[in-house]
């Protein structure tokens, strides 16, 4: 007894078999053939056999899968080695130039410093005189040109934000008979801002100021206990109103003392440092390579009238000026 044919559910197969039983039953059989003496007529399909080109479709595609298997599915890659590591790490270093140490800690701190200037009567001392001429050749004026008439500079210097809510440490000296003050925060957003606070024994004064950015940033303070020579540090201000400036060298000293020039005033406790300060730096923060702030930029010794760095300059511990705000944090 012939075994029933097995067809593909493929629809392309389902009519071509069906159309093949019903030719298959139009046939006589051999026998009848015979008898009537006429040979059986051909097969309309010789040697083709039902769900043949399905099989074959499907061998194909299996075998398609299996090649693209080969390329979609992740291939399980080597262990990698310590050496692997180290070429990857040399091939990166000469490669791309990283940032310096320097960059990346005033890059940190540069959203909490503030430019800081003094509005009202010109003073008429010999260092006031020689910040006057920094900055008009900073702004490309003439060393002597006088202001505009109304408010005029009296003097301009940095600060650097240690409370979120406005709160600005900088130099007392930078702001003492200011009739108006106004900081400038990194976004660009100007304000008037009023002393709250003094501790003239470190020439320290404290800011609020009126207006904030909506995401100020403060500072990140560190305790200078293990502080040593040697150490890197960054100053970054407003040299003559340039800024933000940034410039890096180390702690050359501590507890160090400093006369001011006129020698109405002696700081002791300080910082020495040799990255580069001039007039404008006063009450910027002095940073680590983490930018955290270690102390605040108060003087730089100079034995001459013009007040340029000669590679000293002095910072009061983050510890004083802290507590000049009521908050120590050590």
């Amino acid at each position: 007894m012939r075994r029933p044919a097995f067809y593909s559910r493929s629809p392309r197969t389902l009519p071509q078999a069906a159309d093949s039983a019903a030719e298959e039953a139009a046939v006589p059989s051999p026998e009848g053939a015979a008898g009537n003496g006429a040979p059986p007529p051909p097969h309309p399909r010789a040697g083709w056999q039902p769900g043949r080109r399905s099989f074959a479709f499907l061998l194909v595609l299996c075998a398609a899968l299996v090649a693209g298997g080969a390329t979609w599915w992740p291939r399980q890659g080597k262990a990698l080695t310590q050496k692997d590591i180290d070429s990857a790490v040399l091939r990166t270093l000469q490669t791309h130039t990283l940032p310096s140490p320097a960059a990346k800690a005033a890059e940190i701190v540069r959203p909490s410093v503030v430019r800081v200037v003094g509005y009202g009567p010109e003073k008429a001392t010999p260092e006031a005189k020689t910040q006057k001429r920094g900055r008009n050749m900073a702004k490309g004026k003439p060393p002597e040109a006088d202001a505009p008439p109304g408010e005029v500079e009296r003097g301009v210097g940095t600060g650097v934000v240690i409370v979120d809510k406005g709160v600005i440490l900088t130099n007392l000296h930078v702001v003492a008979g200011a009739e108006t003050i106004k900081v400038t925060f990194s976004d660009g957003l100007e304000a008037v801002a009023t002393i709250t606070g003094v501790q003239p024994e470190n020439d320290l004064a404290v800011l609020q100021a009126q207006k904030i950015p909506d995401d100020l940033i403060p500072a990140v303070m560190r305790s200078t206990g293990d502080l040593q020579s040697g150490d890197q540090v960054a100053a970054v201000g407003f040299p003559f109103g340039i800024g933000p400036s940034v410039s890096a060298g180390v702690v050359s000293g501590l507890k160090r003392s400093f006369r001011s020039p006129e020698g109405k005033q002696e700081l002791g406790n300080l910082i020495q440092f040799d990255a580069a300060a001039n007039p404008g730096n006063s009450g910027g923060p002095l940073i680590n390579m983490d930018g955290e702030v270690l102390g605040i930029v108060t003087a730089i010794l100079n034995p001459t009238q013009q007040r340029t760095f000669i590679g000293i300059g002095f910072a009061v511990p983050i510890e004083n000026a802290a507590s000049a705000a009521g908050s120590p944090p050590f």
